[in-house]
């Protein structure tokens, strides 16, 4: 009998116990909430506001303007691709920063921008001018390292921004321009004719 009341008691403890974690953590605000309102746009522009960009990588510099459609303009002139031109413009106009964390400039080698994998520097119809520096990728390669309109011999604000914008700044010349040579035919081969059994 004395067991049994023994039970009942543990069993209203349990009870009381698991009520107040459920009331406690139900007025916590989630995480998922919190983690998302900490991600902030890169710029506050329009793809459509964008009038030039260039973009500066180790191995080429490329100018685009638009006049009606894309041309590239540097290192040659050529209709550009609209695909490729519209990847990179989106990823600049709605792209956001996972974290942000000020660093001395001293500490730029660090995440590798003071020799940056990219720069895209941006002219907006109103005459803007933003730029941004892409270095490279953190630990588990989720995201890059990069500084929005950096300021001069200040600290610097790095910026957490998705891989795909590695994707997007580094491609080779042939894949900015919209006339992409047609790959050369293989002749066919036309099967001999075999000898016949005598």
């Amino acid at each position: 009998m004395k067991f049994q009341r023994t039970s009942i008691a543990l069993v209203f403890a349990a009870l009381a116990l698991g009520g107040y974690v459920y009331y406690t953590e139900s007025k916590k605000p989630p995480q998922v909430d919190q983690a998302q309102s900490d991600e902030k746009p890169l710029f506050n522009f329009k793809e459509q506001d964008v009038q030039a960009f260039t973009v500066q990588t180790p191995k080429q510099t490329l100018v685009f303007e638009k006049a009606g459609n894309w041309t590239l303009k540097k290192p040659e002139v050529a209709p550009a691709d609209e695909g490729a031109v519209a990847f990179l413009l989106n990823l600049l106009a709605t792209g956001k920063s996972d974290r942000t964390f000020t660093v001395p400039p001293a500490k730029k080698p660090e995440f590798g921008l003071d020799q940056p994998s990219a720069t895209v520097e941006v002219k907006l119809n109103n005459q803007q001018n933003h730029r941004l520096v892409i270095g490279k990728p953190n630990f588990n390669r989720n995201f890059l390292y990069a500084l929005v309109d950096p300021p001069d011999n200040q600290d610097l604000s790095v910026l957490l921004i998705p891989i795909n914008f590695q994707n997007a700044v580094d491609r080779p010349l042939i894949e900015w321009k919209r006339d992409k040579p047609k790959p050369k035919a293989i002749p066919s081969i036309s099967p001999s004719a075999s000898p016949s059994p005598k």
